[in-house]
């Protein structure tokens, strides 16, 4: 494989089996992500996002097909990738302290103590919550909570991170600022995003490429390469003529794709 390439998903399948039924989640899925990239995933209700997402970060068997991550075959979570859900409160420990919370795959990992301070404490500088080391996760608003989990993930140093629709429980104010992070996050630490979610808006401002999936069986409609600056601001880049191209393109094939299931089956792609 090409040493640029951080992520090789090839031929994917998923199948469910049980209660006497089938159901084939994902079809034939293929993409690549080179070391580096922030690349989004949509497409409608019941697409298999998360069914994906899970696959790759080795949560789930595969049906069919082969997951790469740096090169070596994904059987289980691997060592270099860190995962942020959606459901922050249930991935945080409310017994823990905000510090130890951060630190907790830290001594998974084996690191010594003065590793572990040192990481802990960047993150939690690269996100703002130093201030809130000692507190525990229920004393923080739900976009401070979302905030630890990003910087458990940073603390971590994986080559690639995987993010569940991890902003949809907050509010919109709290969901920009979140997302501004992120992307100031991943410039900063060269970090490979892959970032799941049912905001096209969202996927535009954040990626340098969107990948729409069409519903199930879940197939790739179209890699799109969003052409924005890398420099992004939440009111002059959604506010640009292209921002509104790339979001009506993408907008476009999404509802496309869920008109071909009330039609009967899923587009090709």
């Amino acid at each position: 494989m090409n040493d640029s390439v951080a992520l090789d998903v090839d031929g994917l399948a998923k199948t469910y089996t049980g209660h006497g039924r089938t159901v084939e989640a994902v079809r034939e899925l293929t993409f690549r992500i080179g070391k580096g990239e922030f690349v989004c995933i949509v497409g409608p209700s019941g697409a298999g996002k998360t069914t994906l997402l899970r696959c790759i970060a080795g949560l789930l068997p595969v049906s069919g097909g082969r997951i790469s991550l740096d090169g070596q075959p994904v059987t289980g979570p691997p060592a270099g990738m860190a995962v942020v859900f959606q459901e922050y409160g249930r991935s945080l420990f409310p017994w823990l302290t905000v510090r130890r919370n951060v630190e907790l795959p830290l001594k998974e990992q084996g690191l010594g103590r003065a590793e572990r301070t040192a990481r802990v404490g960047a993150a939690l500088d690269a996100v703002g919550l130093r201030e809130s080391a000692d507190a525990h996760p229920w004393q923080l608003s739900g976009g401070m909570q979302q905030r630890v989990a990003i910087a458990r993930a940073v603390a971590y140093e994986p080559s690639v991170l995987l993010m569940d629709e991890p902003f949809a429980a907050v509010d919109a104010q709290t969901r920009a600022d979140l997302e501004d992070l992120v992307r100031t996050l991943w410039r900063r630490l060269g970090v490979t995003v892959l970032f799941v979610t049912h905001d096209i808006d969202e996927s535009v401002y954040l990626g340098q490429r969107v990948l729409v999936l069409s519903n199930r069986p879940t197939v790739v409609l179209e890699d799109v390469r969003i052409d924005l600056p890398g420099d992004r601001d939440q009111l002059r880049t959604r506010s640009s003529p292209r921002f509104a191209e790339l979001r009506t393109h993408v907008w476009g094939l999404v509802r496309d794709s869920h008109r071909s299931q009330q039609d009967g089956g899923p587009l090709r792609g």
